[in-house]
């Protein structure tokens, strides 16, 4: 967006995650970008991404809100606490509602941000957008890990 970097390319440029890994050329791929109190992702899908024709794979929504989300935190508790990287964040858990069939041609757009907070972690809620219509909703608990956690310093 505008040319700025993603979140994911500034800080986490050589991380394979399947949603949200730069280095990952078989993944999502996504891109979050803030934009004042929210983080903003715009990403299109293609066919191999289908549920059915013309409609997104609930497991390919959940992935995108599990990955955006997780950038959402771990912005905030960075910015928060005043560090200059994020710090190491994992899901700890994640509620998805699926409202109605997210249509699979055009972008969608999935918009996050962060409803409560404390030191090490963060709860955020999240909306995914097709044609101008909320089509699944999430809310999760992003929780930022120690030394000695199996994805301390992953990404």
């Amino acid at each position: 967006m505008n040319g700025e970097p993603s979140l994911q390319d500034r800080y986490a440029p050589t991380t394979r995650c399947f949603g949200c890994g730069p280095a990952n050329a078989d993944g999502l791929r996504i891109k979050s970008f803030v934009r004042g109190d929210e983080v903003v992702c715009e990403w299109a899908p293609s066919t191999r991404h289908q549920a059915f024709d013309g409609v997104l794979n609930g497991g390919i929504v959940g992935t995108l809100f599990d990955c955006h989300c997780n950038w959402t935190a771990a912005y905030h508790l960075m910015t928060a606490g005043g560090a200059d990287t994020p710090p190491c964040t994992v899901t700890a858990e994640y509620h998805v509602v699926l409202k109605r069939p997210t249509p699979s041609a055009g972008p969608v757009t999935v918009r996050a941000r962060v409803v409560e907070a404390s030191e090490d972690r963060a709860v955020v809620e999240g909306t995914l957008e097709a044609r101008g219509r909320v089509t699944a909703t999430c809310r999760g608990v992003f929780v930022a890990v120690k030394e000695g956690h199996p994805a301390f310093h992953r990404w």
